[in-house]
């Protein structure tokens, strides 16, 4: 049988050149075009190559039929003899295996509880890709290790025997499983028969084993080939034989063991023939096999060429290196057409340069979106349960009335000004007493207090406006204090709640406009269907199902983006270029990742029933950074500091700089730095500035002053006329912890009412007397 596979040089950008391939072999007939079928691995990557061909042809044109391999599950029941049960949603997953965790943990805190659910599925979906079988658990723990590995199988042992029942009762399966079954299903049709139309299986490494199997049966149809992506077809063949799993070569090498095919047979794709780029040379010293690494005695092949185009910047902190890149991806677009990406596995840094671009009003394309939870209306549904779940503490109920969906039915302006009355009464200084009682109380003491001592007291209507907030957040409040309670019930009473809440004067919920409110609702109603038929959950327990509802959905805005300017995860970079990469946050434990820790199987554990080790994702890190480091054009940046903690640059770094060295190559100077620092330049020498001395006309001056006024009169003159003249008072902080004068206050209230109360000689219970008035008044 004959085996086609072909290879596109990692120096090509390997989305243009699929589809110039595609033109060039089909191009002539439009319909015969659309008769060909591509696999990718990517959604983004299949976008790009349905935008590709358009542009290259040079105009409207019917499209190959292109499908991504992870998507394929979603698309139609593959060949299967019966239709697939639907794929489980996440959100209701992580709730059932939740519920799952409370019965085998009972008392576990709703948090915990979550975020073991969330462990659970990844290892549900991990060992459903790796078709490990669950059977593969017994007798895995041996008499020599650690009690607490036979306490997680027993554990499991629960999960295992439970979740498949849940699935069936509810006619679901796990998405890996249908992904699986979909997969496996279309290799044996088109083993059994071979479709007559082109088969291009493009840019997979197959590290999925039922995606091997896809591409093998790919490459074994008449009419089928397997593009790969970036084989290294110059390393030398010690090399080759001592890869490991952390080799950016190493997936490339199992899936060609896996189709029989030798490296050396593999040829380029005929719209990628040319001589080797000089930057292939440096690469493939960087990432060489630590077995061959005596080879780097002698680097001449690698030329000066190599590092045309290539610079490398180690900025002090986080925050210089997101300047650096925002500023180097705002000069790429001084050339027209000229794309900028940054690909980072930070989110930090990505953060950053979004905010840095903000500077040039650029609001940039970011693949990984953010979490609804980081949105306006996710900050806000968050808001609500916090401020009544910590019975309206300040700070969580100020943030709550502050958030700018915060309307109560009317003028948001009216309902902002009344939020500040009720701070200044009673929620700057000791806190109120809980709950909406306890605010009512505390504005009542201020309105007597300030009408005693003359001053302005609060605004009588602030009583209403509290009974109408109350009223409103009754039914939620009294569901989250409950010991057991529906999570539907919950659901239901909090959605009220903050449409009550966000409805402002026309009449409309704020908190469900716009992009980011349309996914929250959406996130809502499948919250509120996945919470059906559920076990009731301790109130208390709610704010962190919530917090993972939300946190899990992320959030892609589609307006405004810049054309020319893309923020990529390493995963979402694979198969594309831009004119300029900048590689960011190039630190250990950032790019290659930290491996995370396995709660469930220990590593020995792992291995046994055939599970990934992590430098098998090491590996695919290696594989990202290699591809990328072929591009022109080529920025690596990292920060010396993070959080003011010294950071260990990539290993990749590292290995470049050897080579660099070895060949006696220097890159060269990178004006960035300069160009960073003159970003916003000071405006000469620092400069004293004398410290404020007001000079008020003699009739504003007060009049008479107590003697401890005097002292702060000559410590501190500007105090004066803060307070005598511009008559300002310092506010108190909210949340304010009683400090020393409030306990002195309080005993002298309890002292002067007690002599109050016993004008006459002590009576025979007056410690007594006096001991209760202490209690009143603190």
């Amino acid at each position: 049988m004959t085996v086609r596979v072909a290879s596109v040089p990692a120096s090509r950008p390997f989305v243009e050149t699929l589809a110039r391939g595609l033109l060039a072999e089909h191009g002539g007939d439009p319909a015969a075009l659309a008769r060909v079928r591509v696999l990718l691995p990517t959604r983004r990557a299949a976008r790009a190559l349905r935008e590709a061909l358009p542009r290259l042809r040079g105009g409207a044109m019917l499209l190959p039929d292109i499908r991504v391999l992870g998507d394929l599950d979603e698309e139609e029941d593959l060949g299967l003899d019966s239709p697939a049960p639907p794929a489980i949603g996440a959100l209701e997953r992580r709730l059932l295996l939740a519920e799952l965790v409370r019965a085998a943990r009972p008392g576990a805190p709703g948090a915990q509880a979550m975020a073991l659910a969330a462990e659970l599925a990844r290892l549900l979906d991990e060992m459903q890709t790796a078709r490990v079988d669950f059977a593969a658990f017994d007798g895995l723990v041996p008499d020599d290790l650690a009690e607490h590995w036979r306490e997680t199988l027993e554990f499991l042992a629960i999960v295992i025997a439970e979740w498949p029942k849940i699935l069936a009762d509810r006619g679901l399966i796990d998405p890996a499983a249908r992904r699986v079954r979909a997969l496996e299903a279309l290799a044996a049709e088109w083993r059994r028969a071979p479709p007559d139309s082109p088969v291009v299986a493009a840019g997979s490494t197959g590290s999925q084993p039922a995606v091997a199997d896809l591409l093998a049966a790919v490459a074994g149809l008449p009419r089928g080939l397997v593009l790969l992506p970036g084989l290294d077809r110059g390393i030398d063949d010690a090399s080759w034989e001592a890869l490991d799993e952390t080799h950016p070569q190493f997936g490339l090498k199992a899936l060609l063991e896996r189709l029989g095919v030798d490296r050396r047979r593999v040829p380029a794709w005929p719209e990628a023939e040319e001589e080797e780029a000089p930057r292939a040379a440096l690469v493939r010293e960087i990432v060489r096999p630590g077995a061959t690494v005596e080879e780097w005695r002698d680097l001449g092949h690698v030329g000066a060429a190599a590092v045309d185009g290539l610079e490398a910047v180690e900025c002090p902190d986080a925050r210089t290196e997101a300047e650096t890149v925002a500023l180097a991806m705002r000069r790429a677009l001084e050339r027209p057409g000229r794309t900028a990406a940054l690909v980072t596995a930070d989110r930090g840094l990505a953060r950053r340069v979004r905010a840095e671009l903000g500077r040039w009003g650029l609001e940039v394309d970011d693949s990984a979106g953010r979490p609804l939870a980081d949105t306006e209306p996710g900050v806000f549904l968050r808001l609500v349960v916090d401020a009544l779940a910590r019975d309206l503490a300040p700070v969580p109920l100020l943030a709550l009335l502050k958030h700018p969906l915060s309307r109560g039915g009317g003028a948001r302006a009216d309902f902002l000004r009344r939020a500040r009355q009720l701070e200044r009464a009673c929620l700057r200084g000791p806190r109120p007493a809980p709950g909406f009682a306890g605010l009512k109380a505390a504005l009542a003491a201020a309105r007597a207090a300030a009408l005693a001592g003359g001053r302005t007291p609060p605004a009588e209507d602030l009583f209403d406006w509290l009974d109408r907030l109350a009223a409103a957040a009754e039914p939620l409040a009294r569901a989250l204090a409950e010991s057991s309670v529906a999570l539907a019930d919950l659901v239901a009473e909090h959605r009220t709640f903050a449409e009550n809440l966000s409805t402002g004067e026309d009449g409309a919920p704020a908190v469900w406009t716009h992009d980011a409110g349309t996914a929250c609702r959406k996130l809502f109603d499948e919250f509120k269907a996945a919470a059906a038929g559920l076990r009731p959950i301790p109130g208390a327990d709610y704010a962190a199902v919530l917090d993972d509802a939300l946190k899990g959905e992320p959030h892609r805005p589609v307006r405004d983006r810049h054309p020319r300017l893309f923020v990529w995860g390493p995963l979402e970079a694979r198969l594309l270029r831009a004119d300029l990469v900048v590689m960011g946050g190039l630190n250990e434990g950032s790019w290659p990742g930290e491996a995370a820790a396995d709660p469930w199987l220990g590593r020995h554990m792992r291995a046994r029933i055939g599970l990934e080790l992590p430098e098998r994702f090491v590996g695919l890190a290696a594989h990202d950074f290699a591809q990328l480091l072929h591009a022109p054009r080529v920025l690596l940046t990292r920060a010396a500091m993070a959080d003011g903690t010294p950071t260990v640059k990539a290993r990749w770094l590292t290995r470049l700089d050897a080579v660099l060295q070895g060949a006696g190559l220097t890159p060269e100077a990178s004006p960035w730095p300069a160009w960073r620092a003159a970003l916003d330049p000071a405006d000469g020498p620092p400069r004293p500035v004398p410290p404020p001395a007001p000079r008020p006309p003699v009739a504003a001056r007060p009049r008479k002053l107590s003697v401890t006024r005097i002292e702060a009169w000559r410590r501190d003159p500007y105090e004066i006329y803060a307070r005598h003249i511009l008559e300002l008072r310092k506010l108190d902080p909210v949340d304010a912890d009683p400090a020393q004068a409030e306990y002195g206050s309080a005993v002298h209230d309890a002292l002067a009412r007690f002599v109050a109360a016993t004008p006459g000689p002590l009576p025979a219970d007056a410690r007594e007397r006096l001991l209760a008035e202490g209690h009143k008044a603190l």
